[in-house]
């Protein structure tokens, strides 16, 4: 009878039971440490760092471990631009498990940052450097998880593969684009880890567990006016710069329709529980259950909410006249686009012209739409993910999010690979510094991120 019991326990457990995942011993967090420093300390910028020597770096430190150099490729479509490609051999049950992050990083100006950007420093509870959060924490972190499961004899039930691009933030090659039209039987996946998600806190308190399943879509149009301009002593009606002017004014007024999918509507229903504000926790219940329209208006004000429920657009640069004592025979502006996943670019260019309401400005192409489709919040990738963030951090729930900004996710999900971000690496949500100045990581943070993400690889490959 004791066995009948416990077979019927066990037929319903919903997860698989797991043992309690211990805390890193000193050695590994000082391997992970050396390697995230080497890393931040190699210039990857577009203007004059080397990714290639990144990459290279960390191949090295693969082989090292005893990885076949079969196993470590390096892969370039230019000299400064090297992709690193390696692969630790699983049994073959399943299709490989992808690991993304990508070594370029913004540029850093050593006058504009009160550290030296190159040089990584650990201070006041904090890892400090260029790429620190964007995205070094992650490389960093997958070459450590490869030489632990190396060391460890660990044989995953699947491959597992590790890339480390060029040219996410900026540049003329992209690594994982290239990668997926040049060699996608190097990165070929069931499905991929990448950035786009992250924790959330505020003043140390954990607030949710992110995982990125979509995001928007990045569209420039240029607008731009002409006429035949004049001597600015004798000023007339038709102006190029007013004209246009005119047209952003109306256009700062228009509002794109709220539209929901399956991440956007699952991120209210779970943010309604963890909001402190009682109003904004009813509205996002009422937007997420009953698409209310009021409650999409009030959620508007606040300008995060506002960027996940529609297709945002909005101007970025201006400029216009030729001579300081001429009228203008030209204006012209620039405006950046997040389009929502789904949503067809040409039907945002239509929106633009009709809230310009004016055919005198004329508006074109700046960088076409390289539209993706969300990642399904499948069992597969959700339930190891929430069981391993209740482990890691009671309470802290699970978040579907839709990143605002890119990454290379998308060229992933358009080749038919599932992507999601997810790094375990919690991140104050009022200080957030990538791309901006003293980018930084708290240690902590780091280190249980490296722990989760190499258990996490680990059931998902077991």
């Amino acid at each position: 009878m004791r066995k009948l019991l416990l077979a019927v326990v066990l037929t319903f457990l919903p997860i698989t039971l797991h043992a309690a995942v211990p805390p890193l011993d000193d050695a590994t967090r000082q391997m992970i440490r050396d390697i995230y420093k080497q890393l931040v300390e190699i210039n990857t910028t577009d203007s004059v760092g080397n990714n290639t020597t990144a990459a290279e770096a960390m191949a090295a430190r693969l082989r090292d471990a005893g990885f076949p150099a079969a196993d470590v490729q390096m892969l370039a479509p230019d000299p400064r631009k090297g992709n690193l490609v390696a692969r630790l051999h699983g049994s073959g049950a399943k299709k490989p498990l992808l690991l993304l992050a990508h070594l370029d990083v913004v540029e850093a100006r050593r006058e504009d940052w009160s550290t030296d950007p190159f040089t990584f420093l650990e201070k006041d509870g904090f890892f400090y450097g260029r790429g620190t959060g964007d995205d070094k924490a992650m490389a960093a972190i997958w070459i450590a998880t490869l030489i632990r499961f190396r060391q460890e004899h660990f044989v995953p039930d699947r491959d597992l593969i590790v890339a480390l691009t060029s040219d996410e933030e900026t540049g003329n090659f992209n690594g994982a684009s290239w990668l997926v039209k040049e060699h996608r039987d190097l990165i070929d996946a069931a499905l991929a880890l990448n950035e786009g998600g992250g924790g959330a806190m505020r003043k140390g308190k954990y607030l949710y567990n992110g995982v990125g399943a979509s995001e928007k879509v990045y569209v420039t149009f240029l607008l731009e006016t002409k006429n035949k301009g004049g001597h600015s002593s004798v000023p007339q009606k038709a102006n190029a710069i007013y004209q246009l002017a005119n047209g952003l004014t109306r256009l700062e007024k228009y509002a794109f329709p709220v539209k929901l999918n399956e991440v956007t509507r699952a991120y209210f229903q779970r943010m309604a529980a963890i909001v402190d504000d009682p109003g904004a926790a009813a509205d996002m219940r009422a937007l997420a259950d009953h698409d209310d329209a009021a409650a999409a208006a009030r959620l508007s004000e606040t300008a995060a909410y506002n960027a996940r429920i529609r297709t945002t657009c909005v101007t970025t640069r201006l400029e216009g006249g030729h001579a300081d004592n001429a009228l203008p025979q030209m204006a012209r502006a620039t405006v950046n686009c997040r389009v929502l996943p789904g949503e067809d670019p040409e039907t945002v260019r239509a929106a633009l012209a009709s809230a310009l309401a004016d055919p005198g400005i004329t508006i074109s192409w700046k960088d076409r739409a390289k539209p993706s489709v969300p990642s399904p919040l499948s069992k597969e990738i959700m339930q190891p993910v929430e069981a391993l963030t209740a482990e890691f951090w009671p309470g802290v729930p699970v978040m579907p999010l839709m990143a605002t900004g890119a990454s290379d996710g998308l060229y992933l999900r358009n080749a038919g690979i599932p992507t999601y971000g997810i790094s375990g690496i919690f991140g104050d949500v009022d200080d957030s510094r990538a791309h901006g100045r003293d980018e930084r990581v708290g240690v902590q943070q780091f280190y249980d991120g490296a722990q989760f993400l190499y258990t996490l690889v680990k059931r998902l490959s077991s």
